[in-house]
């Protein structure tokens, strides 16, 4: 095969196929040895391809300008079947341009759509840049960014501008909060500080030896303690337990002094300590009788009952003490 020429470039005898640039010639393909149809037609058929199929831009572009190129190099083929080729080579790289296109201008009107809602979605977060409401404000801002999430992307430059905004919005309001946070914790901790103070001093009540006293101290602790207000979480549980702990010991003496000192009570208490005595004392009798006669059986029967009243007498005994003390 010889070197064929073109006023564009050439095709060597090894079928490489050269344009002709200003800086000399370059090489941008190759072709099978053919007739100069057949090298055309594998041109057109490869160009009617990739108008047809191809989706990658940008590569598909440089081949479409490369297979020009070849076409512009490759020797002429019978004038009318050339014309046909061109023709038909005009035709998918005018599809192709089109396609391309009408790719890039749907784009276009996807990322417009795009820069509209996250325009909304900026001037909603600039809204509630200035909120106080923490809870509310914050889950709102956790639906606002789902929803830039969820909107795609805009042109490069509208997108970076509007995440600027958008992102601006959120740090005043998040920082804002931050500082209102911190300040609150602090007092927090202070709170608990003082209420720790308030239940060392209740705690140092313990154990109720005059309930007096201690519920009179206990009460003005109590106040202090609803005056202080709210602490941390993870100090509230061991604080109000403790202040429960003291609360019920001083409880439980006012109530024990309550019946110690109650005349009913008492009453109750010494009659059935004088009625248990009453009873012991017949049964004693009972027991003695039935060991004179040798009845086995009385006898035993007035042992259990006597082993019983002596031990509810011990109980009634103990109760009746608690009244004296």
């Amino acid at each position: 095969m010889t070197t064929a020429y073109h006023p564009w470039g050439r095709v060597d005898a090894d079928g490489t196929v050269y344009v002709r640039t200003a800086d000399g010639e370059r090489v941008i393909g190759s072709w099978q040895a053919g007739s100069p149809e057949e090298i055309k037609e594998r041109i057109v058929a490869e160009a009617e391809q990739i108008a047809a199929e191809a989706t990658h831009w940008k590569s598909s572009g440089e081949r479409m300008r490369e297979l020009l190129e070849e076409w512009k190099s490759a020797p002429h083929a019978e004038r009318a079947a050339e014309a046909v080729l061109w023709k038909r080579l005009s035709a998918a790289r005018n599809a192709f341009t089109k396609r391309r296109k009408a790719y890039f201008a749907t784009l276009e009107a996807e990322r417009e759509d795009v820069r509209v809602r996250k325009e909304k979605l900026c001037a909603d977060a600039e809204a509630l840049s200035g909120s106080t409401e923490w809870g509310p404000t914050t889950s709102t801002f956790r639906e606002l960014m789902r929803q830039w999430k969820a909107a795609g992307r805009a042109d490069r430059d509208a997108e970076a501008e509007l995440w600027k905004r958008f992102r601006a919005a959120q740090d005043k309001f998040f920082a804002a909060r931050a500082e209102v946070f911190s300040a609150k914790d602090a007092a927090l901790r202070e709170h608990a500080e003082a209420k720790q103070q308030l239940l060392d001093q209740a705690q140092a009540l313990l154990p109720v030896t005059d309930f007096r006293s201690a519920r009179s101290t206990l009460r003005g602790i109590q106040e202090r303690w609803e005056q202080i207000g709210a602490v941390p979480r993870d100090s509230r549980e061991h604080l109000e337990a403790g202040l429960r702990r003291v609360e019920d010991a001083v409880r439980k003496a006012e109530e024990a002094q309550w019946r110690r000192s109650n005349p009913e009570a008492l009453a109750r208490a010494e009659d059935t300590v004088a009625q248990l005595r009453s009873t012991i004392a017949q049964l004693e009798e009972q027991l003695a009788k039935a060991r004179d006669r040798g009845d086995a059986r009385a006898e035993r029967t007035a042992e259990e009952a006597l082993t019983a009243r002596r031990a509810w007498l011990t109980e009634a005994e103990h109760t009746l003490a608690e009244f004296s003390q």
